[in-house]
C-alpha cells in the first residue's frame, strides 16, 4: 500500500480547492504513472471512467485547449480539428502547459483550471462522459487520482470558471 508522497503540493492544492468549494471525491495514491498504460496498472476497479487528457494550441498560438476523454479511445489531431473547429492544433509546448495550467507533462487533468486565473485554456468534453456516474483525473499529480461524480465535476466546472462544452469526438 502506498503512502501520501511528501511533496504533494499540487494533490495538496487540488484537494484544497475542492474542500473549499464543497466538491465531493475519493482520493487515492499509487505509483507515479504518467501514461494511460502505466496508470492502467493501478487504477481501482471503482467503476469511474477514466479520462484521457491532451493539452493543445491553434496555429497561433494565441488559443489553449484541454481536450478530456475515455481513455480507451483514441482520437487523431486531424480528426480533432475537424470535429473542434479551431483551426490547425498542435500539442502545447510544456512551457506553454506551466503557464497556463500550472502543470508539467504527464500530470494534465481539468483540475490545472484552478491554476488559470485568467480563463484563458478552454475545455472540450467528450459527450459521451455526459453518461458517465463517476470520473477519474489525476489531481495534476501522476502518483494519485480523483474519483468524482460526474454531477460534482459539473458543478467544479461552474465554480472554476472556464469555458467548456461537451461535444462528439469521435465516430460510435
Amino acid at each position: 500500500m502506498w503512502n501520501k508522497p511528501s511533496d504533494s503540493e499540487r494533490i495538496d492544492a487540488v484537494t484544497a480547492w475542492l474542500d473549499a468549494a464543497d466538491i465531493a471525491y475519493d482520493l487515492y495514491f499509487h505509483p507515479a504513472s504518467p501514461t494511460i498504460e502505466l496508470a492502467k496498472r493501478h487504477w481501482r476497479d471503482d467503476g469511474s471512467k477514466h479520462c484521457k487528457n491532451l493539452f493543445f494550441r491553434n496555429h497561433k498560438g494565441n488559443r489553449h485547449y484541454l481536450v478530456c476523454f475515455d481513455c480507451d479511445r483514441t482520437l487523431s489531431i486531424h480528426d480533432l480539428e475537424a470535429r473542434l473547429h479551431q483551426g490547425k492544433l498542435s500539442f502545447a509546448s510544456p512551457e506553454r502547459m506551466m503557464r497556463y495550467l500550472g502543470l508539467e507533462p504527464g500530470s494534465v487533468s481539468p483540475f490545472g483550471l484552478i491554476n488559470d486565473a485568467e480563463h484563458h485554456v478552454h475545455l472540450f468534453l467528450d459527450r459521451n462522459l455526459l453518461y458517465c456516474p463517476s470520473l477519474s483525473f489525476h489531481p495534476n499529480d501522476c502518483r494519485a487520482t480523483v474519483v468524482i461524480a460526474r454531477t460534482e465535476f459539473e458543478r467544479y466546472l461552474a465554480r472554476v470558471g472556464n469555458s467548456y462544452e461537451y461535444l462528439d469526438l469521435y465516430e460510435e
